[in-house]
């Protein structure tokens, strides 16, 4: 059970449906909106980065619970969204430090929790590698850090959403056979880390336990996990925090994304909603580069609405309500 203070319940509140279920919109992409952009041939500049963002929240906020941004290149896009839109705003640098062993998290360096509040933030997210089984000298810096920061989120009464993103430090690539074997046994170890509540965090932002494309009657190619396998690592992954927790969508498509969610409430797991971001909205980033802004509305009013909306109807059959997991403290 999560114990939230009146002022985070506030928060969790404008950041719901009025059932306690997420329907977030995530585009706080920085160094990957770049590449989306240098795809189509152009160096991306900051100004268009900006400027996508900003089309982006006012045309799909309407339907939104909420949108999580970033204080680099969102501003303008969160006082554009719908007035009911509830605001995350990431406190992360994009990327990490390849040089360095780890991927160790950093802050943004001209923001902090409370310059966030200022800028309308309902709360904030933070992004963070994890390998379970990595140099517990590394792991102890990290837990250290979260620490440091639910205190800072817990001070300005905003509730803290963690992002966690797996990896192994022996194998390079996430979406490889070898990675697959161990990912379920990665994101659910991580999310009993993090669950404890000296972090104090409010919601976890996390993956599914297994890659959906080595899926018994969802691979085209090589099975990892059977069926029953994969049922399984879903509902140990439920079962392995007392917190409300949310699905990213880590760039697959809108219907594998959809069919996920069926998949994990089919496990029984009593995920909480969704944070999603390229599923959504990255294919209305071709019109912006090769045809310009009324191009791209009318992509994010016809393709883009009906994203999230499916997505949003499928949230609403499968995700629990997270009032289920709160009670209110002094």
């Amino acid at each position: 059970m999560l114990y939230l203070t009146q002022g985070k319940k506030a928060a969790m509140d404008r950041l719901s449906t009025k059932d306690g279920r997420i329907g977030a919109l995530a585009i706080d992409q920085r160094g990957a909106m770049k590449k989306m952009i240098q795809a189509f041939g152009e160096e991306a500049t900051g100004e268009q980065i900006e400027a996508f963002k900003t089309l982006v929240s006012e045309e799909l906020t309407p339907y939104a619970s909420s949108i999580l941004l970033d204080p680099e290149y969102g501003l303008p896009a969160t006082r554009a969204r719908h007035e009911e839109a509830g605001l995350l705003l990431a406190y992360e640098k994009t990327g990490y430090d390849a040089t360095t062993p780890g991927r160790l998290p950093d802050l943004l360096e001209d923001w902090s929790v409370i310059r966030l509040k200022e800028q309308g933030a309902d709360a904030i997210k933070f992004l963070l590698y994890y390998d379970v089984d990595e140099d517990p000298a590394i792991n102890h810096k990290k837990h250290v850090f979260i620490e440091r920061l639910g205190s800072e989120c817990l001070a300005e009464d905003l509730p803290f959403y963690l992002e966690l993103l797996s990896y192994d430090a022996t194998i390079s690539d996430n979406q490889s056979v070898a990675f697959a074997r161990v990912k379920g046994h990665k994101v659910n170890a991580m999310m009993r880390e993090f669950s404890k509540p000296q972090y104090k965090v409010d919601v976890l932002k996390v993956e599914v336990p297994v890659n959906m494309n080595y899926v018994e009657g969802f691979a085209e190619g090589e099975v990892v996990y059977t069926r029953e396998e994969a049922l399984r690592l879903f509902k140990e992954q439920s079962d392995a925090t007392n917190l409300p927790f949310i699905f990213l969508s880590a760039g697959v498509s809108a219907a594998l994304f959809q069919e996920t969610l069926r998949f994990a409430k089919e496990a029984g797991s009593t995920f909480n909603g969704v944070l999603c971001g390229r599923a959504t909205w990255k294919n209305g980033v071709e019109p912006f580069i090769k045809e310009g802004e009324a191009a791209t509305r009318e992509w994010l009013q016809t393709q883009g609405r009906e994203n999230i909306e499916s997505l949003n109807r499928v949230v609403a059959q499968t995700a629990s309500s997270w009032h289920d997991k709160v009670k209110i403290c002094d």
